[in-house]
């Protein structure tokens, strides 16, 4: 299954349906990037970085390796939502695990079985890069007032939260993808 294979308007399709996502990933990113840049320079040259199950900090580095780190990790989570699913268009169907993929990536379905696909992983990556920024934010805050470092809790919904949307999405693709459609039967 080949994106090249892909008529050009479907390709159009595919592109269109992950544009709010895709603008959704951007103003994340320009939030986070004028957000942590307004708190570098506050920050001391070493930070607690990895914190244990009640929120303490039990690990630390140099500022430059945490926004570093924050830079790595974002990069990963566009990568998520954004290149796994030209990856999984120039594959093969053999190296695709996909449940019927026999059906949902015949020549006739493969282009509505990559627009869900690239719509789902780029919701995937929004979400993901949403949870990075939450966690990277709780380790700034709690560096600029470790005397009063915030809940511990917030981190807690927050990977709630995340675990939530993975696992609705999850649920989403097996419900698509789960079963072909019943063809009618003939005698109605």
């Amino acid at each position: 299954m080949d994106l090249s294979a892909l008529s050009s308007e479907g390709r159009q399709v595919i592109m269109q349906r992950s544009g709010l996502p895709k603008l959704v990933f951007f103003l994340l990113a320009a939030y986070a990037a004028i957000h942590f840049s307004s708190y570098c320079q506050q920050l001391p040259e070493v930070v607690a970085s990895h914190f244990n199950g009640r929120g303490a900090a039990n690990g630390w580095q140099t500022k430059s390796a945490f926004f570093t780190a924050l830079v790595g990790v974002s990069a990963l989570a566009a990568v998520v939502g954004f290149g796994i699913p030209s990856i999984i268009a120039a594959l093969p169907p053999q190296y695709i695990n996909l449940p019927n993929k026999g059906y949902w990536l015949a020549p006739e379905r493969a282009a509505e079985t990559m627009e869900f696909l690239t719509s789902h992983f780029a919701w995937f990556g929004c979400a993901l890069f949403l949870l990075i920024i939450l966690t990277f934010d709780y380790a700034v805050q709690f560096n600029l007032r470790p005397g009063n470092p915030p809940a511990p809790t917030r981190l807690f919904f927050a990977l709630g939260g995340f675990l939530l949307f993975a696992m609705v999405s999850t649920a989403r693709i097996f419900k698509r993808f789960g079963r072909p459609p019943q063809a009618p039967s003939e005698g109605m």
